[in-house]
């Protein structure tokens, strides 16, 4: 229910939005611009399709993102990234930083209808998310779709997490469908798994910490250090409705003391641009606007940073750095570029967004709290009189900053490791009506994928078949044993309709479904085939469908092995018991689960196959009901074969193993 007036209201709310975008293209024209793109109707070049998209919402988180995208590049060097945002100066960052090394989009509006386009026209292979972008229907669809998605650099304050608690149904939307978290500090992952976390939690750092600084920002900063010369420059940066008028009753205090002293004001949201310049004509400064393109002079008192993606360029040159947002009830802004240049940093003492960083640079001595005007102008001064001891607050700012560096590495690591090696070879083949996606690693190129049985007769490389309901090709490629299985209706409809289904989207579909879930269980570490390709080829209102798998090496169904008379020991029903539980315990609900889908390989090890309509469910009675599907296959085929080699007395044995490994 709520999902659905989630969607609901977003639905009603999209035009409020869109009108929104027009209302802020009046000061930023770039909002009216790329619409279709806030609704996913935009075309996707192919390479961008069944790559990886990581999300950054603006400038700031972009900036953090870019060390982490760069190392999923040299990572998975064949895949095209696409790394989206939701904001203008987001956007232009990553075109500025990235070029055309990734696809770059808006996120869509998280409505039903526009994250199912953008998913299926993308096929994404992972949703990599920054920091608090939690959108519900986008996570819940890429929970739909199997596909997994990750939260890096997660930060969760404890007002936020109260928060949280308070809107508990609506955050579970997006809690539950998150595979793997990745948190700045401990704190953090504390919050999240006091919410009931269900999924991986891994503490990684703060990406901030390995920022990078783009050449453009040097070149800014270039530009204006001779301007700048011979002066005292006092930044004030991410500032916000409150703030801008202390820091100017403090500048008209100071300046008499330092005549030399520049104020730059870097207001955090561009429609307050035109309000601040307002107060500082007011305060009867003289001032200049960056974008109006002029130079710094000696009579300038303050320049108003009216351009986006430059606070860096600013923070290079200050002499004192203030961080807006903290001396009103916005909890702070980030204060690791300042900490980044070895800057002195004021803040007022609103900062319970960034709570940790400031703790570790109150105890290194390397923060000045403020809190009025007289305490800016205190502050200030002291600074400004005393540039060694300014200098040596910046040093230790920038041990701190590089002591907690890393958390790229990590990230990236943990990813990759994550979504396992078959993620590098993963490729799409696309026409214009039919959908593959392969193992570049077993398929050199899409010339050597068939999904055709007569293909690879012709081609003498079928060494077998089984022909339960329907016939699955063993075959034999690049000295890898195969299995191909199409695709077959059930029931009366498929003796009249034997492989044609109703019209599904490519994620929606059979084989892709399958092939998705593959996946998912071996990154639980889950005895399954490795899936190497699947086909999706629409015709009209319909499709059909095939998938190609590993070959278990020396295995043997559990149907004809106990057929045969081979029978099994008492412990090897209890790891069959728990093999079951741990297919459970990661919510994997097989529709089918029957002694003919499950393999017994020359190791004595365990294996499930046959995933067609399966998928992923929250712990329910559909777990018993499986066990007792798998009862009656066994005492049916027991009713078939005279010399079957199993006794119902053997069954509690392999609920012994079960519960033993579920209650683990």
């Amino acid at each position: 229910m709520i999902k659905v007036l989630y969607s609901t209201a977003l639905l009603l709310l999209t035009p409020v939005l869109l009108l929104y975008f027009l209302l802020r293209s009046r000061k930023d024209p770039a909002y009216r611009k790329r619409f279709s793109e806030r609704l996913a109707l935009q075309p996707v070049p192919a390479q961008a399709v069944g790559g990886i998209v990581v999300h950054a919402v603006s400038v700031g988180e972009v900036v953090a993102a870019t060390p982490l995208i760069k190392a999923l590049q040299r990572q998975y060097p064949d895949l095209t990234l696409t790394v989206t945002c939701t904001t203008p100066t987001g956007s232009a960052r990553i075109v500025n930083t990235f070029g055309a090394g990734v696809y770059h989009c808006y996120l869509p509006l998280d409505t039903p209808g526009a994250v199912k386009r953008f998913l299926g026209k993308l096929q994404p292979q992972a949703v990599i998310l920054l920091e608090t972008e939690l959108w519900p229907n986008l996570l819940q669809q890429c929970r739909k779709a199997l596909i997994p998605t990750v939260v890096v650099n997660a930060r969760l304050s404890a007002r936020s997490a109260k928060g949280y608690r308070r809107w508990y149904g609506f955050s579970q939307l997006a809690l539950h469908n998150i595979s793997l978290l990745l948190a700045q500090d401990q704190a953090t992952a504390r919050r999240f798994a006091a919410l009931g976390w269900p999924a991986q939690l891994k503490v990684c750092g703060n990406l901030k910490y390995d920022m990078t600084v783009p050449a453009q920002i040097d070149t800014v900063a270039a530009q204006f250090r001779s301007q700048l010369s011979g002066r005292n420059v006092w930044v004030a940066g991410s500032t916000h409705a409150g703030e801008d008028e202390l820091l100017l009753q403090a500048f008209q205090q100071l300046k008499p003391q330092f005549p030399q002293l520049l104020l730059i004001i870097v207001p955090r949201h561009p429609e307050r641009f035109d309000t601040v310049a307002q107060l500082i004509s007011q305060a009867g400064l003289s001032y200049l606007r960056r974008s109006s393109g002029q130079q710094v002079t000696p009579q300038h008192d303050v320049m108003l940073a009216d351009t986006m993606g430059e606070l860096l360029a600013w923070y290079q040159l200050a002499d004192v750095v203030f961080i807006g947002g903290s001396l009103i009830a916005r909890g702070g802004h980030n204060p690791l570029e300042a900490m980044y240049f070895a800057k002195p940093v004021q803040s007022g003492p609103h900062v319970f967004n960034f709570a940790l960083a400031y703790q570790w640079l109150q105890q290194a001595d390397a923060v000045n709290w403020v809190a009025d005007v007289a305490s800016l102008v205190s502050s200030t001064a002291q600074l400004l009189q005393q540039p060694q001891q300014a200098a040596k607050q910046g040093a230790k700012a920038l041990a701190l900053y590089q002591r907690h560096g890393g958390a790229t590495a990590r990230s990236s690591s943990v990813i990759a490791a994550y979504l396992g090696i078959d993620s590098a070879n993963f490729r799409v083949l696309q026409t214009e009506d039919s959908v593959s996606w392969y193992d570049s690693e077993v398929f050199a190129n899409s010339a050597e994928l068939s999904f055709s049985a007569e293909y690879w007769q012709q081609h003498q490389a079928v060494i077998g078949q089984s022909r339960g309901r329907n016939i699955a090709w063993f075959i034999r490629h690049n000295n890898l044993a195969l299995v191909l299985r199409h695709y077959y209706r059930g029931g009366l409809i498929g003796k009249l309709i034997t492989d044609k289904f109703s019209y599904q989207p490519v994620l929606a579909s059979r084989a892709m479904q399958e092939f998705n879930l593959l996946r998912y269980m071996r990154r639980c570490g889950l005895p399954v085939p490795r899936p190497l390709a699947a086909q999706y080829a629409r015709s009209g209102l319909s499709y059909r469908a095939d998938i190609m798998l590993e070959l278990i090496a020396g295995s043997r169904d559990l149907a004809t092995l106990l057929a045969a008379g081979t029978s099994l020991t008492a412990l090897q029903w209890q790891q069959l018991g728990a093999v079951i539980a741990r297919f459970h315990q990661h919510g994997v609900y097989h529709s089918d689960l029957n002694c003919h889908n499950i393999l017994l390989d020359n190791n004595g090890g365990f294996w499930l196959i046959d995933f067609d309509k399966c998928g992923l469910r929250q712990a329910g009675d559909w777990q018993q009901a499986n066990l007792a599907r798998l009862l009656r296959s066994l005492q049916k085929e027991q009713g078939l074969h005279a010399g079957f080699a199993w006794q119902i007395t053997q069954w509690p044995a392999l609920l012994q193993g079960y519960n033993q490994q579920f209650n683990s």
